[in-house]
């Protein structure tokens, strides 16, 4: 360990625990990236969180707070300080009248919903997944799809943030409001989010159908009651079969029952699967086929038409989700809804060689991973609005997800310039890029003609965190304004090295240029220039928890 962190652990709160590895590698769920922090740090109390912040701004390092490492992204990458809040996960309190929940911001999702549980709770919408935490999938603008949901932070009351200065600050709508909005998506670079307050809703299950139709048929529906008719609708499109897998649930009383599924589905459909994409590694012109042939097993036929379906009961929080089967890039980007046949119609037109498409890139050659996700959210009635909420603001958004496998960890050959194309598509559909997803085609410039808001984020992030402890490259690359020759934030967090990993993926590594202490300045006094900027902050002082002055008042 460094000679200045052992020396600061001595004297900073020495009764107060400090959970450090020295050895952990991180990774994203996809293995897409990996780095190695110079502390994993899982603290179990508020009080190490604090203690933890404390020494990082002591010690001038930066902190990256992690959950699953599901964006495959490298978003979560650091050479500094890892902190993960897996044991930090405590349900506080439950207003059984009102059904509001508050919980400690590590908790996962399946952890959450198991205690909700409990009161006959849950979610009222979720995503694909539920192995972030709670904290994660706020932060990065997850959704599930439905036109009657918005994103998971729709359902938010109320935060409380852990800032650089290693206070806490509360917001709501009616307590920091800019704040808040900064916060609901906040992409982890505010600060550390430590207790969350969420409206549940009563426990369901739904009852759910899926099957297999023409694409035309999703197309001819589109504007009547294909996103309506269902509480919850979501769609597989297969390019090449030009056909779709279309899925609606809604609320029920009815009782559990399981479906009828395939030998596909299973354990050995999995790896018959994977060892398929892998093969089309090598030959990709084989992938229109497998295509054909995994929906052929499991819908009885591949044009969508007399194909068998199925149905189910499940529960509400198990129903949502889906199986994400391997390693996978994800580029999904939201566009409004009405925009989604042209989109659908043009890209399906590139992927097979077809006139019309507009798209100004080649595609001979070029085969690609089913099925492209199609998932629609209605965020523009909710207020207050996040200032940078992906979503369309007036009036419904749809999500393209392109999903491209990585059969055991290989990326797939055709990516780069499937994504180019892709994106290029999005950008005139006047789209915008999930925060948590691969992006490539993106820039700050970009960033800032598609967010109006985005100057309103950046002030808040400033005034929250002068110094940059929670920065990093991915935040400079897609967020901050770009002035040639412009020095980094004193803790900011610079890629130095990114490199093809052993195990797949990529090696990422990044350096604080600043994290020296200077001679002419101490660790005291860093402390109080960060408790000035607090009492000058009209923001904070509202918000501030007594607890939280009193800790800080007696470092």
């Amino acid at each position: 360990m460094d000679p200045l962190v052992k020396r600061e652990l001595q004297r900073v709160d020495p009764d107060v625990p400090f959970r450090a590895s020295l050895s952990h590698r991180h990774h994203t769920w996809a293995r897409t990236f990996h780095s190695r922090p110079e502390l994993y740090i899982q603290p179990e109390t508020t009080e190490e969180i604090q203690k933890v912040i404390t020494l990082a701004r002591k010690c001038r390092r930066r902190i990256v707070t992690v959950g699953c490492g599901h964006s495959p992204s490298d978003i979560t990458c650091t050479s500094s300080w890892m902190v993960n809040l897996d044991k930090y996960n405590k349900i506080i309190k439950v207003n059984s009248q009102s059904n509001v929940v508050t919980m400690q911001a590590g908790i996962r999702l399946h952890e959450l919903d198991k205690e909700l549980k409990n009161y006959v709770l849950a979610m009222p919408n979720l995503g694909s997944i539920n192995q972030q935490s709670i904290a994660g999938a706020i932060g990065t603008a997850t959704h599930g799809s439905s036109t009657r949901h918005g994103i998971l932070s729709q359902s938010v009351l109320g935060l409380k943030i852990m800032l650089s200065n290693g206070r806490t600050v509360s917001c709501s709508a009616e307590q920091n409001l800019d704040l808040f909005r900064a916060a609901l998506v906040s992409l982890g670079a505010l600060g550390i989010i430590v207790e969350v307050t969420f409206q549940a809703v009563p426990r369901f299950n739904i009852e759910w159908q899926q099957s297999l139709v023409p694409m035309e048929s999703i197309k001819a529906d589109w504007e009547k009651d294909l996103w309506t008719q269902a509480e919850f609708t979501r769609v597989w499109w297969f390019p090449y079969i030009k056909s779709a897998v279309k899925w609606r649930a809604e609320k029920t009383t009815k009782p559990l029952r399981s479906p009828k599924g395939s030998w596909m589905s299973g354990r050995l459909g999995y790896h018959v699967y994977h060892i398929l994409l892998y093969a089309a590694q090598y030959i990709p012109r084989l992938l229109p086929a497998i295509e054909k042939f995994v929906i052929t097993v499991q819908y009885g036929n591949a044009d969508g038409k007399n194909s068998t379906g199925s149905s189910g009961v499940a529960d509400g929080h198990a129903g949502l989700l889906m199986n994400c089967l391997y390693s996978q890039f994800v580029n999904e980007w939201a566009i409004p809804l009405a925009k989604g046949p042209e989109t659908i119609t043009r890209l399906s037109a590139w992927l097979n060689g077809e006139e019309g498409s507009g798209i100004p890139f080649d595609s001979k050659g070029l085969y690609i991973h089913a099925p492209i996700e199609v998932r629609v959210s209605d965020t523009s009635s909710t207020t207050p609005r996040p200032f940078l909420d992906n979503t369309v603001p007036d009036g419904p958004t749809l999500y393209l997800n392109a999903t491209l496998y990585r059969p055991y960890n290989i990326d797939p050959p055709c990516h780069e310039r499937y994504y180019e194309a892709f994106e290029w598509l999005m950008k005139e559909m006047g789209g915008r890029p999930h925060w948590a997803k691969n992006f490539y085609q993106v820039s700050s410039e970009y960033t800032r003609q598609m967010y109006p808001d985005l100057p309103e984020w950046l002030r808040v992030r400033e005034e929250v965190d002068p110094e940059g402890m929670f920065l990093g490259d991915w935040h400079r690359r897609y967020l901050l304004p770009y002035v040639e020759n412009m020095p980094l934030l004193p803790l900011e967090e610079k890629e130095t090295k990114r490199e093809n990993a052993t195990c797949g993926g990529m090696d990422w590594s990044g350096e604080i240029p600043s994290k020296v202490l200077s001679p002419q300045n101490s660790e005291e006094s860093f402390d109080l220039m960060h408790g000035v900027e607090a009492e000058k902050s009209v923001m904070l002082d509202a918000g501030m928890d007594e607890s939280s002055i009193m800790l800080s008042r007696t470092e």
